[in-house]
């Protein structure tokens, strides 16, 4: 039996995987090489960077630009707490790279719900965005206003209205000519970039369908503290209330569903549809997210995604993308193709560089070069698409892209404040 495409499936992946591939591959070389220096335009050479959130996510990017860039330095960081930016000090002291260029004194540490505002009106040159997500719209705006080249985390707002605040932000920054570079790393993995590659040159046939599983175990929880306010536990928190997070189909599922929309020539689906819930973390602690979502995503094509996430102990895991094709399958990160018959017709084994300091590298080399990067357009697209399937397992209703996209549902508090915050009670579908 054979399956024959229709023209306009093949058309919509051809057509917009040509322009996507040209631009997502195009300087794969730079991840093998040094950045380019002498170019900087309007500041001293050496390129400071600032740090807003200081987690693990953040000091860890800190540790990938310094590496990215020897001329580079560490001069301020921000969080809403200072013993989480004792706590990220410390631990880059400890790095024999870091704590050789670091030189954040007591005045460029800055704390609050405003400390990017502060940190951005400093000299730093490069702004690493690594807060939980709610923060991410007004702090990029801030950063991007005050003339900054941004790392920006994944995902890069909770709601819609943080989305299109972000969109708009990333066209000041094109505007401007100011880089900004996302966090959703595989973008820039070279193993995921060369099977892309392969996918989108037909390797595969037509796209038929595409399988998402990010099935895992759980994450940190910070405990409580009675001295601490209900706002502050949920900052503390910040991964268990979806006003915060987006909830964990956004935080963490949003890998997956960007390799989706990568895909799919960086195009989106028209609706969503899909069941989920909380079966294991029920208790109060675990605020009021879900642990489990099953999404479907539909593209106007024919095209289905069939999205799987889930954070659950002792469950059976597997982080990994399942594109069925005309002409055969693949696996994105194990970076294997096979045809039809189940052999192996392509296999990327090559050595590859860290994604993480990649990305970096790409962002410092757009500087020193004066060619910005602005992935502004498929990281507001992801993190809406993980949006939509929250949406559709939150209300169990089919959730259309375009009034999605228009919504004004915003999550969170309108003014921030330490005081006793109630987020909105776990969703019941229905």
């Amino acid at each position: 039996m054979t399956t024959e495409s229709s023209p306009d499936r093949r058309n919509f992946i051809k057509t917009t995987a040509k322009t996507v591939v040209a631009g997502s591959v195009a300087g794969s070389l730079l991840s093998q090489t040094a950045p380019a220096f002498g170019f900087h335009s309007g500041v001293d050479d050496k390129l400071k960077i600032g740090l807003v959130g200081c987690g693990g996510r953040g000091t860890g990017a800190v540790i990938n630009a310094l590496k990215a860039d020897s001329n580079s330095e560490v001069t301020a960081v921000a969080d809403a707490f200072q013993d989480r930016i004792d706590v990220c000090i410390k631990s880059l002291g400890r790095n024999k790279l870091a704590s050789e260029r670091m030189n954040v004194p007591a005045e460029h540490q800055f704390t609050g719900f405003d400390c990017a505002k502060d940190l951005v009106g400093t000299d730093v040159d490069v702004v690493i965005l690594a807060t939980p997500p709610y923060f991410r719209p007004s702090q990029l705006r801030a950063a991007v206003e005050a003339g900054k080249h941004v790392f920006c985390e994944k995902p890069v707002a909770v709601d819609a209205p943080g989305v299109r605040h972000v969109e708009e932000s990333c066209k000041m920054a094109s505007e401007m000519g100011n880089s900004v570079v996302s966090g959703l790393c595989w973008r820039y993995d070279d193993g995921v970039r060369a099977t892309m590659e392969q996918i989108h040159g037909g390797t595969i046939g037509d796209i038929l369908t595409i399988q998402e599983n990010y099935l895992t175990g759980t994450l940190w929880h910070r405990g409580e503290d009675p001295a601490w306010s209900e706002m502050e536990h949920q900052m503390r928190n910040w991964l268990y209330y979806n006003w915060l997070s987006g909830d964990h189909i956004a935080e963490q599922h949003i890998h997956s569903l960007d390799k989706a929309v990568w895909l799919m020539g960086d195009q989106p689906p028209s609706i969503a549809y899909g069941s989920g819930g909380r079966l294991v973390r029920t208790q109060p602690k675990w605020g009021n997210i879900y642990d489990h979502f099953s999404t479907c995503y539909e593209w106007d094509n024919g095209v289905k995604t069939y999205s799987y996430c889930r954070q659950m102990a002792g469950c059976f895991n597997d982080v990994e993308d399942y594109i069925v094709g005309t002409e055969g399958t693949a696996k994105v990160l194990k970076h294997e193709i096979k045809d039809s018959k189940g052999n192996t017709v392509w296999k990327y084994d090559q050595k590859k560089p860290s994604m993480y300091d990649v990305e970096h590298v790409h962002l410092f080399n757009s500087i020193r070069q004066g060619q910005p990067i602005n992935n502004g357009d498929y990281m507001c697209k992801s993190t809406l698409m993980a949006i939509m399937g929250r949406e559709a397992c939150y209300t169990g209703k089919k959730i259309k892209w375009d009034e999605l996209h228009a919504s004004d549902d915003k999550l969170g508090p309108e003014n921030w404040a330490w005081g006793d915050y109630q987020p909105r009670e776990v969703a019941k579908p229905g």
